[in-house]
């Protein structure tokens, strides 16, 4: 095995270690101890909702027990009813599906536990009056492509829905509401976590309206969504009260990655201070700046993709590419780069994203695909199968954001290191 390979081996390791930090069952199981409910019924919600179902019914005896969950991550589990939607673009089973939870909830006898992960927003579509679940998978698709950062998507999400920015809990009332969130939202603002089905809405609907006209998306929009957003919304009193707790989230599953790696920047491992968001292409920069020496270099966060052409991919295939073509411009050799989405799945592709080094931009061209046309049409995903530099991991069963690995060796740039953290003012990159 060559030292490339082994660092190729050990990227994966690493990121697959952040992956399994992130195992809702155990974070369920904790967060429960000692608990009582009074005949609860437990509602689990996202990608990590079947695990997170499974692990509360060996603390709690629950009345009933609904789980929704992606295509990929639905098997069934004794003892609950399990219903499978449609991820990232809700669909018609996924509207089923809320319509079964509203009843369920409006029945309810005791007490209910939600247990939601990401990607519960667009597997629980429930439209408003006169907008139709068509209407909602276009304006999540506008979304998608527009550039939009998570908070921004589902601060739209909210005004189209009957459930999502605490309708959970009005429906639901009066009973007790207990929620436990595992995150996939970087800043961990519950808000946002699968759309804030039991807490308080991101903003208003004029916030919305406001939001969409500045991406350009205003005129773009279905009839009815317009219609809907322009008139004022109802006065509908405060929410219910409801229990929240955080169980799991991106930065856990960072700190759970320096520590696989082998401790602190003593020991050459070092850990982006913030969480890296925004544009794809700046994001790029940003990882190559940083490999400023030898040594391991560890990032958490979510970027956003402007989609430009009709190719296929995602966000952290993107970025992978784009740091390989960013490395080579440097000069920087002897490294491998890797980013994956901790719920195995990154956009509509069977990967979780991607792994590169100095040679993956040389495997693509001899396959007669040219990087920076790859780039241009969106088309990453079928840049790094060419290259063999897919990550592939399947669905994990869980979702706190991505992660991403940068391991530089000995070898060097053609770039003097000196001049190079001069010009790219490395040292304040992770707070020296």
């Amino acid at each position: 095995m060559t030292q490339l390979d082994q660092m190729r081996r050990q990227a994966r390791e690493i990121f697959l270690t952040g992956v399994a930090s992130a195992d809702p069952a155990h974070a369920v199981e904790d967060a429960l101890k000692g608990r009582r409910f009074n005949a609860p019924l437990i509602i689990a919600v996202g990608k990590a909702a079947r695990s997170m179902a499974e692990a509360a019914m060996r603390q709690v005896d629950a009345a009933r027990v609904i789980v929704v969950t992606n295509y990929e991550n639905a098997r069934p589990l004794e003892g609950a009813e399990m219903r499978a939607a449609a991820h990232p673009v809700p669909d018609f089973e996924g509207a089923r599906a809320a319509l079964l939870i509203e009843d369920a909830l409006a029945h309810a006898k005791g007490d209910v536990l939600a247990l939601i992960s990401g990607g519960g927003s667009a597997l629980l579509p429930a439209p408003v009056p006169g907008v139709s679940l068509e209407d909602k998978a276009e304006v999540n698709r506008l979304l998608l492509g527009s550039g939009a950062d998570i908070v921004a998507m589902n601060l739209v999400r909210q005004q189209l829905s009957r459930l999502k920015g605490g309708g959970f809990l009005r429906a639901a009332a009066p009973s007790k509401v207990t929620a436990l969130l595992l995150s996939d939202v970087v800043s961990d603002d519950l808000r946002a976590i699968a759309s804030g089905p039991t807490v308080s809405p991101i903003g208003t609907r004029e916030d919305a309206v406001e939001m969409l006209q500045g991406l350009d998306l205003w005129d773009k929009l279905p009839t009815a969504v317009v219609e809907y957003l322009a008139r004022p919304r109802p006065d509908l009193g405060p929410l219910p009260e409801s229990e929240v707790a955080l169980i799991g989230s991106n930065k856990i599953s960072v700190a759970a990655m320096a520590r696989a790696a082998g401790g602190g920047a003593a020991q050459g491992v070092h850990v982006f201070p913030v969480p890296l968001e925004g544009d794809v292409a700046e994001a790029a920069r940003t990882i190559v700046e940083s490999a400023i020496e030898p040594g391991i270099f560890l990032f958490g966060g979510e970027t956003t993709v402007k989609l430009t052409g009709d190719g296929m991919g995602g966000r952290n295939q993107e970025l992978a590419l784009r740091v390989a073509v960013l490395a080579e411009e440097q000069g920087l050799k002897d490294y491998v780069f890797l980013s994956g989405g901790t719920d195995g799945r990154d956009g509509p592709t069977d990967a979780a994203g991607g792994i590169v080094d100095p040679g993956t931009l040389d495997r693509m061209r001899a396959s007669g695909l040219d990087p920076q046309d790859v780039l241009a049409r969106n088309d990453s995903y079928h840049g790094l199968e060419a290259a063999g530099d897919l990550l592939q991991i399947g669905a994990t069963g869980t979702n706190v954001a991505d992660l991403q690995v940068l391991i530089r060796g000995g070898g060097g740039s053609d770039v003097a290191d000196v001049e190079y953290m001069r010009k790219r003012k490395s040292d304040h990159l992770f707070g020296a």
